[in-house]
């Protein structure tokens, strides 16, 4: 699969910029049940995101939404409805943890997700997928001053690993390394105050979230990237969540994902959120799921 690789680090500007017009809810009015597409047509979309990962999906004290995955599904519904020639619908926004978020979209109570949403063979059997949008990396966030831990191969010693129930991560780390002890927490930040309070040794989960959380604590962590065999651990490649077998929803939002990759909102959105250093993420090719098939 061919990427366009774009250098970035999780800078000094999370949810400096507040989407305005939008609002929170924790409950479905539209439902989605006749459709991604009606949704918009009809002038409300739900959308789950994450409400405590900085630069991504944050709710920020005045209520308002923040981050690259809430600017992304910003992007898709407009785009999508202007293409239509409908006016931009209202957005609401549900959080959705990793754990319930194939529920959510299978019972209706949102109409898409963008929540820093990997896309794997299991997910895949119960909804469709948008994108990938972009592809970053699994990593590990330490306290800044445990030396203990510099590799991957350094959680091998009965060290305890966190991570978010519902999420892959850890299960990973754990089949290469069964010397891992897991602890796993229903969101990232509950994970982050017990790595804080040193209950657990190490969190793990994607760079851009570790990042994130690292810049938002200056100072107390560390992320340290994590190889097998000279490569990147795992490959993670995020992509928006609707209903199974919602070809039409599917096949709009991966036109729409095209053209912020063609009139350069993408790396925009990557710069405002994101910062301009360091950490790699690379562009996705939306409709190519063929990284399935090696999974």
């Amino acid at each position: 699969m061919s990427a366009k690789r774009t250098f970035t680090r999780i800078g000094a500007i999370l949810g400096a910029t507040a989407l305005a017009g939008v609002t929170l809810t924790a409950c479905s009015s539209s439902g989605g049940s006749d459709g991604f597409l009606s949704a918009i047509e009809n002038g409300s979309v739900n959308i789950g995101t994450k409400y405590d990962q900085p630069g991504l999906g944050l709710r920020n004290p005045d209520n308002t939404m923040s981050g690259l995955d809430v600017d992304v599904a910003e992007y898709v519904v407009n785009s999508i409805a202007d293409d239509n020639g409908w006016e931009h619908p209202t957005l609401e926004w549900r959080e959705s943890p990793s754990a319930q978020r194939e529920t959510l979209i299978q019972n209706g109570e949102v109409d898409m997700i963008a929540a820093t949403y990997s896309i794997n063979p299991g997910r895949s059997e119960s909804v469709n997928f948008g994108g990938p949008y972009l592809i970053t990396h699994q990593a590990l966030l330490i306290r800044q001053d445990d030396e203990r831990i510099e590799t991957l191969e350094d959680l091998d010693n009965g060290l305890i690993l966190c991570s978010v129930s519902g999420s892959t991560p850890a299960q990973k780390v754990k089949d290469v390394l069964p010397g891992v002890q897991l602890q796993e927490y229903d969101t990232y930040s509950s994970c982050v105050e017990a790595l804080s309070q040193g209950n657990v040794d190490a969190m793990t989960t994607d760079a851009t979230i570790l990042f994130g959380y690292s810049q938002q604590y200056e100072g107390d962590f560390r992320v340290v990237e994590m190889e097998k065999d000279g490569e990147a651990f795992t490959n993670e490649y995020y992509g928006i969540g609707l209903k199974k077998d919602d070809k039409e929803g599917t096949d709009a939002i991966n036109a729409a994902l095209e053209r912020m990759y063609a009139d350069g909102t993408f790396q925009r959105l990557l710069t405002e959120n994101l910062g301009e250093d360091s950490v790699v993420v690379e562009e996705g090719t939306p409709g190519d799921l063929s990284f399935l098939d090696a999974s």
